[in-house]
């Protein structure tokens, strides 16, 4: 069955008083189907988001820290897609992926061979994930593939399961960031744009993992109008949601490199973000640190 063919999309609902069978959760036995509907529609599909320069510096800086046996989840966007990518091209091998979303750039992983799960801890061998976003060869690559395991989010991204797979890396992307370290990737303010998705609970599980790292990542500005604005903040923009508290936030990445604050205290933390800020607005993001009494005269070189 390929599933964008018309006619071929196929919505099901399990009777949740028949029991289920065979200990799986990624499969359902026709049995255990209470109805099927066939759509006259394709699963819509979604482009591949075009990474920009700044994106391919960020996934190239990524990518350094990865290594053999890593288990992956990739986030939402052009950066998670562009790493990916890279990783694709690699001589990276047994990865792994445990993640809330397949994308393309995972079959491109797979079928050039740098994804095995041979390491995985758990679920040795399975593609684990909760839903695929991405175009048709996505879709035709998912399509009764036995190595593929759709399970349910609350397994995905249950952070006591992931911090079962060692070195897990979770990359995903962001809105902005504070000195503090406080993470939001949500809203600007308080006009929200996304939802909190999973990055809270990957990065949570990458904590537990034995040799895990959480990357967060986001350009170092944006542009609104014809004015750049720097996405390292002294603190969030009121309104602005916290996806993750400052004692999750582990790695953070622009193109100017990698923040890693995990165990770090406010001025160290300080020091490390403004590092990887854009060069024309760390002058003024000192200023900031100094008035909140986050910075220390022996900071700056």
């Amino acid at each position: 069955m390929a599933m964008c063919e018309k006619a071929k999309t196929i919505i099901l609902e399990v009777n949740p008083n028949i029991p289920r069978c065979f200990g799986q959760e990624e499969a359902i036995h026709i049995s255990q189907v209470k109805y099927i509907v066939e759509a006259d529609y394709p699963v819509a599909e979604i482009p591949v988001a075009k990474p920009g320069n700044a994106d391919i510096s960020i996934a190239s800086i990524i990518i350094n820290q990865l290594e053999d046996g890593c288990c992956l989840q990739l986030g939402v966007g052009s950066m998670p897609n562009a790493v990916g990518e890279m990783i694709a091209d690699s001589d990276l091998k047994d990865l792994g992926i445990h993640s809330e979303m397949f994308v393309d750039s995972m079959v491109d992983m797979v079928e050039k061979g740098r994804v095995t799960g041979a390491r995985k801890n758990i679920d040795r061998y399975k593609i684990v994930a909760t839903f695929a976003l991405g175009t048709k060869k996505t879709y035709d690559f998912i399509d009764e593939n036995p190595r593929c395991a759709f399970m349910p989010v609350n397994y995905t991204n249950d952070p006591a399961v992931i911090g079962q797979l060692d070195k897990f890396i979770s990359i995903n992307n962001c809105i902005d960031v504070d000195l503090f370290g406080q993470i939001n990737s949500e809203s600007f303010g308080i006009r929200q744009i996304s939802g909190t998705g999973g990055s809270n609970c990957f990065a949570l599980g990458a904590f537990r993992s034995q040799g895990g790292q959480s990357f967060v990542c986001m350009t170092s500005t944006y542009n609104k109008g014809d004015k750049i604005f720097s996405r390292i903040r002294p603190m969030l923009k009121p309104g602005s949601a916290v996806s993750i508290h400052r004692a999750m936030a582990h790695n953070i990445v622009t193109e100017y490199g990698i923040a890693n604050l995990k165990g770090k205290a406010l001025w160290q933390r300080a020091e490390a973000l403004i590092a990887i800020a854009h060069p024309d607005f760390r002058e003024d993001l000192i200023k900031s640190a100094r008035e909140m009494g986050i910075w220390r005269n022996s900071n700056k070189r």
